[in-house]
């Protein structure tokens, strides 16, 4: 890997991070006393990183090596390891770059009105400022060990936001459920790290990938499944989906951010920036690929059966980086579709949850859908921003999921043998699935007969709130079409030139395919859900039921991980108090019983230590003349 001279705007890499953690600081550290102006520092910060990365865009666009390394400070020197603190921007990481601080500006704005009356928004955009720093951290860093800081920070930062009301035993639980959850899963990156250091000696990005090849088989096949764990860990795959809903107990604009710009995107970047790791082995690109293709049918299939408007689309971000996951697990060139999917995915999820804050903004905080219906009258602004988010994430023509989902559909088909039909198939049922929940999300939300409550009275949010949602509706319809050339020619010195590749099915099939299912999935919900649906859920089938209980997600997890771990902590407390402990309290008993034996021969008489003396000289007198007449 060779780099260009940070020169000009590119000089000022460090800047893109330093501008949200300072702001994040300022808010900390000035306390109360920024209550008043607090949101709109952090608002302006990241604003301001925004107008940055654009310039940072532009510069580097205009190099012939697109590339830009940056040595800051050292972080450990250790015999012939060293490790720094450095950056590096590339394609990859200066698109992600604008990815989150543009979409998390309008997140920003969105917040400002949403959050106007909590008394803690000022610690509220200190912890934001903060997310978005580690984020960039993250996409920025020269080596892992900077991608490991930012990697730690963003999820630090989701648990501080997350359970942000901490007052509410749900949003505490859950806020400690991600950070547990993150916490198991990074112990792959950690290994990985120690991998890296153990066999190549450096942790810098070209010194693994120029010394990847020299690593054996089983080196290699550790290194990138220790690597995908923390990818799952971080992006919620399976077997670690579970604590992203829980994470909707935060502020809706949390939502937005950890699922459309910033966390859940981060392993989806991993596994992309390492993708000649993954490339050498085909045995962890098809185990990638089977964590996609197994997330994106679980996260529909209980989004289906879900009622609470914002787990309805967490369930919808697990089965979306699902298809992120199996597009990148394909490699070659469908590394570029994932990103782009990626990018598009951006704009209509953040639409999508701040459009469903705007409804709880209406609503009292109801989160039921089967308590709402006929919003689209009342709401105008928040239905057709959010209609654009509905079309665009099922993947209607002409509309963003339509040219970013489709060519992962079929370039999953165009695996060789039984694979390509059983991952292409579960990416066209994926499709089916997301069209019909989603569509019966929107149905019940803004259509229907009108179940609200007594003491709601729905309104139109403020303009501080539907700006952001018509800008992210805009880029929702039309952002997946417009990026989806351009950004393939843009990664190609990341990614290498793509080779389309001819599978099972050609373009037009899986595009007549994917177009039939996705509108039979939404007409279906149609029909069942236009006169809305009963507030108390009537007695289902056990597929149903097991839908409603995550597909015993939470059960496998008590069974296999907390209940044995349960088991064993229970255990090794036995162990140290009644074995450890044990023998030490038994030692300390045995001397103190001895000593209180003891201490009956100090009596404070004279005679009695005269006749102690007097015996113990008899006993040394005899037994030397025992001695000298042997």
């Amino acid at each position: 890997m060779t780099y260009a001279p940070a020169t000009g705007a590119l000089a000022w890499t460090w800047a893109l991070i330093a501008l949200p953690a300072l702001g994040a600081a300022i808010l900390l550290l000035a306390g109360r006393r920024a209550d008043k102006w607090g949101h709109l520092l952090g608002t302006a910060t990241v604003g301001a990183a925004f107008a940055l990365a654009l310039a940072l865009f532009a510069s580097l666009s205009g190099l012939d090596n697109k590339s830009v390394h940056m040595d800051l400070f050292t972080i450990i020197s250790v015999g012939e390891v060293q490790i720094d603190a450095s950056l590096f921007l590339d394609p990859l990481s200066a698109i992600f770059c604008l990815l989150i601080t543009g979409v998390g500006f309008l997140i920003h704005v969105y917040a400002i009105g949403y959050m106007s009356h909590d008394a803690g928004r000022r610690r509220f955009f200190a912890y934001f400022n903060l997310f978005v720093a580690a984020m960039l951290v993250l996409v920025l860093g020269g080596n892992y060990f900077m991608t490991f800081i930012g990697w730690e920070g963003v999820g630090l930062a989701s648990y501080l936001l997350i359970a942000f009301w901490q007052l509410k035993p749900a949003a505490a639980t859950a806020g400690k459920k991600a950070f547990l959850a993150n916490r198991v899963a990074d112990v792959g990156f950690l290994l990985a790290l120690f991998t890296m250091l153990g066999t190549l000696g450096t942790v810098d990005f070209a010194g693994v990938f120029n010394g990847a090849e020299s690593l054996t088989t089983g080196t290699s096949l550790a290194l990138g499944l220790l690597l995908l764990v923390a990818a799952c860990g971080k992006s919620g795959q399976w077997p670690f989906q579970t604590w992203l809903p829980d994470a909707m107990e935060g502020p809706t604009p949390v939502s937005a951010l950890i699922h459309a710009a910033t966390m859940v995107t981060a392993g989806v970047y991993l596994i992309a920036r390492s993708n000649v790791i993954f490339s050498l082995n085909a045995d962890v690109q098809t185990a990638v690929v089977v964590v996609g293709a197994l997330t994106l049918l679980f996260g529909s299939i209980v989004g289906c059966a879900k009622d609470d408007i914002k787990r309805v689309l967490a369930w919808s971000t697990v089965s979306q980086i699902g298809y992120m996951f199996l597009a990148v697990g394909l490699g070659g060139g469908a590394y570029a579709l994932g990103i782009i999917h990626l990018l598009a995915h951006g704009f209509f999820k953040a639409g999508l949850f701040l459009g469903s804050g705007s409804v709880m903004h209406a609503m009292n905080d109801q989160t039921d859908i089967r308590r709402f219906g006929g919003l689209w009258r009342v709401m105008p602004w928040t239905y057709a921003t959010f209609a654009a988010g509905w079309v665009a994430i099922i993947g209607l023509f002409p509309f963003s999921g339509f040219f970013t989902k489709d060519p992962i559909i079929y370039a999953a088909f165009a695996r060789e043998g039984w694979q390509g039909w059983v991952t292409g198939g579960a990416a066209l049922l994926g499709a089916a699935l997301t069209a019909f929940y989603m569509t019966r999300l929107f149905v019940l939300t803004f259509h229907g007969p009108r179940r609200w409550t007594e003491d709601v009275h729905p309104h139109e949010s403020p303009a501080i709130m539907t700006g952001p949602l018509v800008v992210l509706g805009l880029g929702s319809l039309a952002a997946g079409g417009l990026m989806a050339s351009p950004v393939t020619t843009w990664l190609t010195p990341v990614f290498g030139e793509t080779h389309e590749a001819h599978g099972h099915l050609t373009h037009t099939q899986v595009t007549i395919a994917a177009t039939a299912v996705v509108v039979l999935g939404a007409a279906l919900a149609w029909f069942l859900f236009r006169r809305g649906t009963d507030e108390v859920p009537r007695a289902a089938a056990w597929p149903v039921r097991l839908a409603r209980a995550d597909l015993g997600g939470e059960a496998v997890n008590r069974g296999v991980l907390e209940r044995p771990s349960r088991f064993a902590a229970g255990a090794a407390v036995s162990i140290d108090a009644r074995g450890v402990d044990g023998v030490v309290n038994g030692l300390s008993a045995a001397v103190g019983g001895t000593s209180r034996r003891l201490l009956a021969l100090q009596t404070g008489f004279v005679r009695s230590y005269a006749l102690s003396i007097l015996s113990g000289a008899v006993i040394v007198v005899a037994a030397l003349m025992v001695v000298v007449i042997q």
